[in-house]
């Protein structure tokens, strides 16, 4: 008698059992469908978006310019970028700092550049060279130091230092101008004396390099620093900015030196420095044009 009803309890016991089973592989099935992988991104995808990042930025710094009475006209992206990357591709800092530019260089530079003449003081003292292309493909200015002495006409130094650097990215130029090229500035400190310390005159030249011609040095080398420049070094340290002093390399024997001299690349470095080029004085190197076009201001525009 007790046998049917013990079938009676294996039979709901096998019906609860099948019944509990089917709801738990309907739940598995639900929740692996909900772990199907996402899809991933290709490699192209974030390149695509950072090229749309850019343009928006690009655009927002167009309109930016334009509320502040000047145009972007005759610039191209290159170029704007430069100004975008200086001030961490924030479209509005960048577009006052186009604008501050496009007024200081008009102010200070003619449509067509700075001549040898205007500056022949300054070149006389045969204090600066052209070299390269290094390594990387940049043009090489070597500042002589022992040959330079304070200025006495501060702005013709200015008219100077513009000279040199417009010259220098002009001669890295294959063609036509892209906009972003950049140079590579070697300092040497080399049998200096108290009569060649001018950290009024260093601290113009790297200022210019950030406010007006922005990501445009690739690196700074400074060789045979004496232990009395350090004091001078420590001040003009404050007017650089962090991407400034990030470009610059203080060069000391051994290792630095030798990975200095790879990068420079013996062809472009003057025999004096152990490579085997021609020391060649700026003024002896002809270019077709000396201020790039991109470098020029429309004076309307400011």
């Amino acid at each position: 008698m007790g046998y049917p009803h013990s079938c009676v309890v294996m039979r709901k016991f096998f019906l609860a059992v099948c019944t509990s089973t089917s709801k738990t592989l309907s739940f598995s099935h639900s929740l692996s469908s909900l772990r199907k992988p996402f899809p991933v991104l290709r490699s192209s995808e974030p390149k695509i978006m950072e090229e749309s990042q850019e343009e928006l930025a690009l655009t927002q710094l167009r309109k930016s310019v334009e509320k502040l009475s000047s145009s972007t006209e005759g610039y191209e992206a290159p170029t704007l970028m430069r100004f975008l990357v200086a001030r961490s591709m924030n479209p509005h800092k960048a577009a006052k700092m186009f604008v501050d530019w496009q007024k200081w260089r008009a102010s200070l530079v003619p449509p067509n550049g700075i001549t040898d003449s205007e500056v022949k003081d300054e070149l006389d003292f045969r204090k600066v060279c052209l070299q390269g292309p290094t390594k990387s493909g940049h043009p090489m200015v070597l500042v002589i130091t022992s040959k330079h002495f304070p200025a006495k006409d501060q702005v013709i130094f200015k008219k100077f230092v513009v000279h040199v650097l417009d010259k220098t990215i002009a001669s890295g130029i294959k063609g036509k101008e892209v906009g972003d090229e950049k140079l590579v500035a070697v300092i040497d400190l080399s049998n200096i004396t108290y009569k060649n310390l001018d950290a009024r005159g260093l601290i113009t030249g790297f200022q210019f390099l950030q406010s007006y011609y922005p990501e445009r040095l690739a690196k700074c080398y400074i060789l045979h620093m004496p232990g009395f420049f350090l004091t001078v070094w420590r001040f003009v340290c404050r007017f650089l900015d962090k991407a400034t002093k990030e470009k610059i390399v203080i060069v000391t024997e051994g290792e630095e030196e030798r990975k200095f001299k790879e990068e420079i690349e013996l062809d472009a470095l003057p025999e004096e420095y152990g490579g085997r080029a021609k020391l060649t004085l700026i003024q002896d190197v002809l270019l077709p044009q000396t201020a790039p076009q991109m470098l020029t201001t429309n004076n309307d525009n400011v």
